[in-house]
């Protein structure tokens, strides 16, 4: 399901719903196509990213729906220019509706200054495949630690 050169997968590859609706996730934010992001999201998805109260979302509730979600995408992932994404490993227990991918996503904005975030992103799944919660752990302190300049 990665349809993007800015993916990296270095985990398992075993078919499970919630690992291939992450991968779609990824493809469509490494794409810059928040119509198809927002196909990945069932209708009442709760969206944390990260998970607590942040820059993105000053009370830590999450952002619910697809209005919430698109509301977050103009925040957080519209004003960058490139996303790439490195999974490093993906664990995804069969019969289970629920994965965890840990990985590194490298964000560059079009000045060409560009941070990096370590995280373990959490997603499950409905019946259909879509995703009905994503969490991503990660700490906004140690990504600004990591900007540097263009140049």
């Amino acid at each position: 399901m990665i349809t993007s050169d800015a993916i990296v997968w270095n985990a398992p590859t075993d078919p499970h719903p919630a690992r291939t609706a992450s991968q779609r996730s990824y493809s469509a934010v490494a794409k810059g196509d928040l119509a198809e992001w927002l196909t990945v999201y069932a209708e009442d998805a709760v969206l944390e990213d990260p998970v607590g109260p942040s820059m993105f979302d000053p009370e830590g509730k999450g952002h619910r729906g697809h209005e919430g979600i698109s509301a977050f995408w103009e925040k957080a992932i519209a004003p960058i220019a490139t996303f790439e994404f490195q999974i490093n490993d993906s664990f995804a227990n069969p019969g289970s509706n629920t994965c965890a991918n840990i990985g590194r996503i490298k964000t560059s904005f079009p000045d060409g200054s560009h941070t990096t975030t370590d995280l373990i992103m959490v997603y499950v799944v409905d019946d259909e495949g879509r995703v009905t919660s994503m969490k991503a752990y990660w700490e906004p302190d140690r990504t600004m630690a990591s900007f540097t300049a263009a140049g």
